[in-house]
């Protein structure tokens, strides 16, 4: 089978390589076999290629943290799929023609869910569900701010948001962005700058703005610090900039700001099997009703790998990069 490996770390495209490996094999009793169907290509796999992600295994290694497969085999202890069935991958190392995995990794998603977006439904629709349930008590007309809001997860949180009755202040880098972003559900779109906190209290009336989400980094968080209103809390998810954030001490000790992190597995850990497939099931059921979706750009067969993460590292796409490594797609 077909999977891809680095050797070392560096520029993604040429680090990364379409190897011939071995079959995975039959599954153990507690195990599930599924062909890999598609898989994107997110910031957080090509900062893995490059050595800069938070985990580094033993070279050669394979990037991947989501997929959606199809099961082949299923072990006898494992009840809750069967062959055929669509799955996603709580695991990683998904650049591959088939994976084989414990049985409680592999969440089934319906019968007749869109491939493309099944792919990109295990890491940015939870990301954004948890980031608004899990940190503040929200209720309905409460407002939350977030930068990188044209991203595939701000596109995501404003949905939901909306959904729930919540408003949304959404920082972006060009005003151009406005009207994509509105049509989604946006209540207010901002351009970032130094000016961010009164523009912001201008756009909705000095409101108070009790969740932050924040994935740029470095003096953007403290732009967004800025605009919380006093007690509340901002949710550091990435860094866009590569670096680390940077906000005003005042801003924690005189108004009681609470900076936090979020990171999607150590959250998923704190639920049972079951409520992760609840999680799954919902996201899933939206993107079936078409209310959940993100952009793809465009799809490449695995065995042109280097092709796919040169487009993806590029701007100016028109959504994800997708890898069809069986041709499903």
């Amino acid at each position: 089978m077909k999977q891809v490996l680095i050797d070392r770390y560096g520029t993604p495209w040429e680090v990364a390589r379409c190897a011939e490996m071995a079959d995975v094999g039959a599954p153990a009793a507690d195990e599930v076999v599924f062909d890999v169907l598609a898989f994107p290509i997110n910031p957080a796999d090509m900062w893995f290629c490059r050595g800069s992600y938070r985990l580094k295994p033993p070279l050669p290694a394979t990037p991947g943290a989501e997929c959606v497969g199809r099961v082949t085999a299923v072990g006898a202890a494992v009840s809750h799929v069967k062959t055929g069935d669509l799955v996603i991958n709580l695991q990683r190392e998904n650049w591959a023609q088939r994976r084989k995995v414990k049985g409680d990794d592999a969440i089934p998603l319906p019968a007749g869910i869109d491939l493309r977006q099944a792919a990109m439904v295990r890491i940015n629709p939870p990301t954004a569900l948890l980031m608004l349930s899990d940190f503040v008590d929200l209720e309905a007309g409460d407002w939350v701010i977030q930068n990188v809001a044209n991203s595939a997860v701000g596109r995501l949180l404003i949905v939901l948001a909306k959904q729930r009755g919540l408003r949304t202040v959404n920082v972006v880098r060009r005003p151009e962005l406005a009207a994509d972003l509105k049509a989604l559900g946006a209540d207010v779109v901002v351009v970032d700058g130094d000016d961010l906190a009164r523009r912001v209290g201008e756009a909705t009336g000095d409101a108070q703005v009790r969740l932050g989400i924040e994935a740029v980094g470095g003096a953007a968080t403290g732009r967004l610090v800025e605009c919380v209103s006093t007690d509340g809390t901002v949710v550091h998810y990435g860094s866009m900039s590569g670096e680390d954030p940077m906000a005003g001490r005042s801003n924690f000790i005189y108004r009681g700001v609470k900076l936090t992190g979020f990171m999607l597995g150590r959250f998923l850990a704190r639920r049972s099997p079951g409520q992760i497939r609840d999680i799954y099931a919902e996201l899933a059921r939206q993107v079936m009703a078409g209310t959940l979706s993100a952009p793809v750009d465009s799809v490449y067969p695995i065995e042109r790998i280097k092709d796919a993460l040169m487009h993806a590292d590029k701007g100016g796409r028109n959504g994800k990069i997708l890898v069809s490594p069986n041709g499903a797609i």
